[in-house]
Parts: C-alpha cells; sequence; structure tokens
C-alpha cells in the first residue's frame, strides 16, 4: 500500500510539474504579445501580432507548414477547386530558399522558359529572402491577363521573365506515338489531377499492338495520392504499394495492390528529374521498388511528407505536417528523392547569358551565395506539339527508347 502511495504522489507531482511548464509556456507567449505591442516600433494590434508570431512560429516548423490567415485560407479553397489565375508553377521551399519545383506544362510559366530547380530572388521588386511560402505564391497569384516579372538565379546567373497571369488549365495526360518505333506508346503525366486514372485507363485499353511504355514523370510537380495510388494498381499486381507513417496512430496506413484490371507484363521505362515531385515519386520509387519499370533521367526532388489542413476557425487554418510517405522497401523520399536505375542528363544545353542585373548584397542571405554554386544545370528541352512525339537531341528519350527495345527483344525470345 505504502508503494502504491508513493507512484502515486510521483505520479501527481509529474503531471503538476508538466502542466506548470505547459502554464509557462503559456505566459511566455503572452509576455511576449505585451512586449510587442508596448515597445515595437510601429503600433500593432494584439490580433496582428499574434498572426505574426504564429505565421513565423510555424513556418520554422518544417518547409510545407504554415499558418493560412484568412486571405490565405480563402485562396486555398480557391486553388483546390482545379482552375486559378496564376503562372503554372510548383514553388517550394529548398534549404530556406524559394524554390521552383516545376513549371507546369502549357502554361505561362512554361512558356516563359522558366526551369525546375531555379530559385525565386523577386517577385516584381521585392526581394524574396525572409518571405514565407504563402507570402511568396500569394504575391504571384492575381487576376488573368496581369503581369509579373520574376528575377530567378539560374546556373549562379540573374535570369528575367516577364509572364502575364492566366486561368490555369492543365491537362494532365498526353499520349503519342513514334513514327519510327511503331511499337513503343509514350505517355506524359504532367501532373496528378483527378483526371490521371481515368485518362491512363482509356490509353491503356487501346494500345493496339503497343509492346512498351514509356512514362515521363519529368517536372511533374505531384498531385492527388490517389490517383499515384491508382496508377501504380494498374502496372503492379500485387504487394504493398505505399506506406503512410506519422505520429498519431490514425495517420498510419498502407496501401496494396490489386491484381484485377492490372497491366503487370507491359514493359515499362519512367523518366524523372529534379522536377519530380511528391506523386510523381511515389509512382516511380514504388515502380523501382517492385522491379516493374527501369527508372531513367536525374535525382528527384525529395518531397515525401503529407500536410493535413486543419481549420482553427470559419475562416483560419494550420497546414501541418502530419506524416511522411515510405515505398514498398521501407525507404523514405523527404529529402532524398528517388535515384534513377540509369542516369542521364538531357543533351541539349542553351548557353544563359549574364543580363547584368543590379542585385544588392542587402537582397541576399549569406548561404543564398553557397547554394547557388550548388545548383545543378539543367537544359532546355524541346517541348514538341504534334501527332507523333519527336526525340530532337532529347538524350533521356532516346535512352528510355533504346532500354525498351531491348527489353521488348528480350521478352520476345
Amino acid at each position: 500500500m505504502k508503494k502504491i502511495l508513493i507512484l502515486l504522489f510521483v505520479l501527481v507531482n509529474f503531471i503538476y510539474a508538466k502542466q506548470e511548464a505547459r502554464l509557462n509556456d503559456y505566459l511566455k507567449f503572452i509576455k511576449v504579445v505585451n512586449i510587442i505591442e508596448k515597445y515595437y516600433v510601429e503600433p500593432l494590434s494584439t490580433n496582428q501580432i499574434v498572426e505574426k508570431l504564429l505565421k513565423g512560429g510555424i513556418a520554422e516548423l518544417d518547409a510545407h507548414s504554415s499558418f493560412l490567415d484568412k486571405k490565405g485560407y480563402k485562396e486555398l479553397k480557391v486553388t483546390t477547386n482545379g482552375e486559378f489565375g496564376g503562372l503554372g508553377i510548383v514553388v517550394g521551399m529548398k534549404k530556406g530558399v524559394l524554390t521552383i519545383i516545376s513549371p507546369i506544362d502549357d502554361t505561362p510559366a512554361f512558356r516563359a522558359g522558366v526551369k525546375a530547380n531555379d530559385i525565386i530572388l523577386k517577385i516584381n521588386n521585392k526581394a524574396t529572402i525572409d518571405m514565407t511560402l504563402d507570402e511568396a505564391v500569394n504575391l504571384m497569384r492575381g487576376k488573368p491577363g496581369t503581369k509579373i516579372t520574376l528575377t530567378l538565379v539560374r546556373d549562379g546567373k540573374p535570369v528575367v521573365v516577364h509572364i502575364t497571369r492566366a486561368i490555369i488549365k492543365v491537362k494532365s495526360v498526353k499520349s503519342y506515338d513514334f513514327k519510327d518505333y511503331p511499337t513503343i506508346k509514350y505517355i506524359r503525366i504532367s501532373s496528378f489531377d483527378k483526371n490521371v486514372v481515368s485518362s491512363l485507363k482509356d490509353i491503356m485499353s487501346n494500345l493496339k499492338g503497343k509492346k512498351g511504355l514509356i512514362i515521363d514523370l519529368r517536372n511533374n510537380p505531384g498531385g492527388l495520392l490517389t490517383q499515384a495510388l491508382g496508377t501504380l494498381d494498374m502496372f503492379i499486381d500485387d504487394g504493398k504499394l505505399l506506406s503512410e507513417k506519422g505520429r498519431s496512430a490514425r495517420e498510419n496506413q498502407t496501401w496494396y495492390a490489386h491484381s484485377s484490371g492490372t497491366y503487370s507484363k507491359i514493359p515499362i521505362v519512367i523518366l524523372v528529374n529534379g522536377g519530380s515531385a511528391s506523386a510523381s515519386e511515389i509512382v516511380s520509387g514504388a515502380m523501382q521498388d517492385h522491379k516493374r519499370a527501369i527508372i531513367v533521367g536525374e535525382k528527384t526532388f525529395g518531397k515525401g511528407s503529407v500536410q493535413a489542413i486543419i481549420p482553427i476557425n470559419a475562416d483560419e487554418a494550420v497546414r501541418l505536417t502530419i506524416a511522411r510517405y515510405y515505398l514498398p522497401s521501407g525507404r523514405t523520399i523527404q529529402a532524398v528523392g528517388v535515384t534513377p536505375d540509369i542516369k542521364v542528363v538531357p543533351a541539349k544545353v542553351t548557353p544563359i547569358k549574364n543580363l547584368g542585373i543590379d542585385i544588392k548584397e542587402s537582397e541576399l542571405k549569406a548561404h543564398l551565395k553557397a547554394e547557388l554554386q550548388k545548383i545543378n544545370k539543367k537544359r532546355i528541352v524541346k517541348n514538341i506539339k504534334e501527332k507523333y512525339k519527336k526525340i530532337d537531341g532529347d538524350n533521356q528519350l532516346q535512352t528510355a527508347v533504346d532500354i525498351l527495345k531491348a527489353l521488348i527483344i528480350e521478352k520476345e525470345k
């Protein structure tokens, strides 16, 4: 009995100490708000101070978590409808720097020559240093037809692009035949929107004697998890597709393949690069783990975390990272990416001239200089809009064709 009482005493003291520590943290936050309200050089309301502290504090957790104020939450809802006024780029924070994950096919940014891994240095005349991801996105969005100027950094040199905003409507899946390689079907998936699986099913049901597939996920920034899983389920007939693990047990999930309706025999080569992120990494990584496809190209972006939008009230919310994705082998994508089976860089190189942009030292963080030197050189691949897909010096695509030809010959032996 005495031992039980001692244990209860220890437990009560532990709980009290924990609650006291939490209370001290709350009091500290209130004190900071009061100090700012009283002494800050510009007058701010309590609400303004709290919002700023929340935005800065949550952004410190990771590159994808953020506080959504009334305006940000409203714009997020607009974006998820699939049609919005913007540039056609997916951006993220990479080592603290605002970076383009990838331009979306056939959008204003794509046509202006924006490239994956370009650093956004200025939006119009505003430097992006210390700017949050949400603030940058809000600046870039706007009414269709309005113009915006981005100052980018590519290969250590400034590049200025002028873009006219437009309603972003993307046809996410396109397919082509090769005139010189009639047994190979080329499928381009530019993003994983709600139409990907249905579009793929239409293509796969009408292959007409095709003996091999090239699935191009280069510069695919991701999209809906359901579409990525549905894509995998079309080509993998058994086993684990993906796992999700978080702090909460309810976030732990595993998805498995189904044998029905699966094209499990046709040889596949998947093309990826540094602009392939999130859902495209799930697809390429799982296909690699199952040895269902050969992955060709460059290492992918490395975005393998799960975000949830958690409302605070009717007008505000928190976007919070709640879990990580794990491929069938158990490996993570987050900050690692998918390494291709065969590394191939594009063959075409377009020289970039130094445009002589005046970038003030005060606009750059110290770590930015070092970061610029680490950027891998990206080449420009010609966009073809014809009945037949042309290779036109695309070394990655040519390699994929050569691999498929060998696989088809081997299969037919």
